[in-house]
């Protein structure tokens, strides 16, 4: 080791040391997860990145992040809570963020495919730089990760692994934890490996040199560092006998070079808490951050509608759909498509292909730009998500809504923390899109409506298509306007479904003037008596049973479908139920917890009275038997027998 060397890992252990003082003084909140003795890792890769290059760390990134930024004093304020800090005193010590070189995240393999994707969007767009992933031991048991270094690995991205292999997964030994022998693991992903370890620096940084270089070549890389965490993994939660640690403090290399180079040490050591001493005295000055910003989702305003014009186009909304792909593929070089089998005719398979549901049909044979993904349904939003940090115009397709489950924890601990956890909104063009819906005899696992669980995340957008407003449209106000995370439903009935299908005779239509609008359908001649609230592929059942209702039955109902569904405009429900006093709810999800659920009780807190309320949803297992598939999810039958019994 060096003194160069010497003196960046000192830097970083001080300032771990000092936040194990300011926590024993009460001066910090929370929790900490110091690396105190894996401090030369990211001193020793230092010393091969570039001003282009892009940090994705881990819950364990002060070393990370004073190496790459430099900035001691932002990210002691982060800690300490101050609006000074890196992330404004959002993201305290396991959540830093330095604009486009440093993203840090507490999720345990999460930031893997985040990385890869940041690595692709670099690559399509000819940048120089290559981003780099830091991981510990811990996070090996995490399927994430595979499907991120798979996805490296078929697109040949620029990106670097970092194992820091201390041996334990928090409290856990690694020989609890792992199986099999890890380089044959990466290796087995087409990835390539290097070692080394904290108490041979020369090695470590021959290794760390052509690892670098590899991701540079487009060679994705792994390096394992072994190394040895001399402290707790939090404050004080450690359960590792003391002969263990003070065996590999006395092999420290800190420690090593002090005994060996006591003068040069002692000074440095004076000149670091000189700096760290400034640091705090002006973060003590600094403002706490006392007042987070609350996202309000409830819009109260009044929604202005216009009559909606019956359309001339005799198209199915299928159609529709794949015309903004394809007009959107051609002009713009920003925007990237990825899924699983998405690509029409490729080199490998030479017949026509384009997606589950044909909608991507031939924008492949039209651009460089739409990717064949692996099923890996994590790792494709992940990806979309690390490319729209780049602002790449990402759209990533989940072939049925049933998988989309696997896509939570990226939309929710990644996609959405963005939006506010680093102190900022940080621009977020993505589009997850997904055919949802039953009626089509697919079964259990394939024909289910989950969109109820993603409404409310924050800070991501949740729209779910109906055949009576152009799909077309409403994807090219995405493409021009998208900055933040958005969910697309798209119902697999209405693929089929005509856009220009007739209006029911008995009811007007009009739309608001929302950017995603909504539908209201009221009776012709008569004061409505009862509200329906539907949306997405409920709407063509709902308007065969209102019509049914209002010729058969003289029951005048109105009906309320809107296209976002978080945030949702509930004035439209309000203008009808304060009319009505009678309120039904329609989706094919669970209506437990549901929007229908939602929906009512927004109702309530805005003062609306409802007489009567009623939902309708299934809470059953979806049947392959296609008929009995068609008696259990909601339908017109069903409808108007709710409404007759109201």
């Amino acid at each position: 080791m060096n003194i160069e060397q010497y003196k960046k890992a000192k830097l970083i252990r001080e300032f771990e040391q000092l936040l194990l003082r300011l926590f024993g003084e009460g001066k910090l909140n929370g929790t900490v997860h110091t690396c105190v003795g894996q401090e030369l890792i990211p001193v020793a890769l230092s010393a091969h990145t570039t001003d282009d290059d892009t940090f994705f760390s881990n819950h364990r990134g002060h070393g990370h992040y004073i190496t790459r930024t430099g900035d001691v004093k932002g990210l002691l304020a982060e800690i300490m809570g101050k609006t000074t800090g890196c992330a404004g005193g959002y993201g305290g010590s396991q959540h830093l963020y330095k604009e486009k070189i440093f993203y840090s995240n507490g999720i345990q393999g999460g930031m893997a495919p985040v990385a890869a994707g940041h690595a692709f969007s670099k690559k399509l767009s000819g940048k120089p730089g290559i981003s780099v992933l830091f991981m510990g031991d811990g996070t090996l048991g995490e399927g994430t990760l595979y499907e991120a270094m798979n996805c490296a690995a078929v697109y040949k991205l620029p990106v670097l692994f970092v194992l820091e292999h201390n041996g334990y997964a928090q409290s856990t030994s690694s020989k609890q934890t792992f199986a099999g022998n890890s380089q044959k693991r990466f290796e087995g992903f087409g990835l390539q490996y290097f070692k080394g370890d904290i108490w041979n620096t020369e090695t470590l940084d021959t290794e760390f040199q052509k690892a670098v270089s590899a991701a540079r070549n487009f060679e994705p890389a792994v390096i394992e560092v072994s190394c040895y965490r001399l402290n707790s993994h939090s404050k004080g939660d450690d359960n590792r006998s003391e002969e263990e640690v003070a065996a590999y403090r006395e092999k420290d290399p800190l420690h090593i070079f002090e005994k060996q180079n006591v003068a040069e040490a002692v000074l440095v050591k004076q000149e670091i808490e000189e700096l760290l001493t400034g640091c705090l005295n002006e973060a003590e000055k600094d403002a706490v951050l006392e007042n987070a910003v609350q996202l309000n989702k409830l819009q109260s305003t009044v929604t202005a509608f216009k009559p909606l014009e019956a359309s001339v186009r005799a198209s199915r909304i299928n159609e529709l759909i794949y015309q903004a792909f394809r007009e959107e593929i051609g002009g713009n070089t920003n925007i990237v498509f990825i899924g699983e089998d998405i690509q029409n005719d490729n080199y490998y398979n030479p017949k026509p292909y384009g997606g589950a549901f044909k909608v991507t049909r031939d924008i492949s044979n039209h651009s460089q730009q739409v990717f064949n993904a692996p099923i890996s349904e994590a790792a494709i939003a992940g990806i979309g998500i690390g490319l729209a940090i780049d602002q790449k115009l990402a759209v990533a397709e989940i072939m049925f809504g049933d998988f989309t489950t696997l896509t939570l924890d990226q939309l929710l601990q990644h996609a959405s923390k963005f939006q506010g956890m680093y102190g900022k909104k940080l621009p977020l063009p993505f589009i997850l899109r997904t055919p949802m819906g039953g009626k089509r005899g697919y079964g259990p696992t394939h024909s289910q409506s989950l969109e109820k669980h993603f409404l409310g995340i924050y800070g991501v957008d949740v729209i779910a298509l109906n055949y009576r407003i152009d799909p077309c449209s409403v994807y090219k106000q995405l493409f021009a306007n998208v900055d933040s995370p958005t969910v697309v439903v798209e119902n697999k009935i209405d693929y089929t479904r005509y856009f220009n299908a007739p209006f029911i005779r008995t009811h007007e239509y009009s739309v608001s003037a929302d950017r995603f609008p909504v539908l209201k359908i009221s009776p012709k001649g008569m004061k409505p008596q009862f509200t329906v609230f539907c949306y997405g592929g409920t709407l063509a059942d709902t308007e065969s049973a209102v019509q049914e209702l209002f010729i058969e039955h003289e029951t005048a109902v109105e009906v309320i479908c809107p296209m976002s569904l978080f945030p949702i405009n509930i004035f439209p429900l309000q203008q009808s139920v304060a009319i009505t006093g009678k309120l039904l709810t329609v989706e094919e999800g669970g209506s437990f917890a549901a929007l229908g659920s939602e929906v009512i009780a927004q109702l309530v807190g805005s003062g609306a009275i409802i007489k009567k309320a009623a939902q309708i949803g299934n809470n059953a297992i979806i049947p392959s038997s296609y008929k009995a598939e068609l008696a259990l999810l909601p339908g017109k039958e069903q409808i108007i027998n709710a409404i007759l019994k109201m």
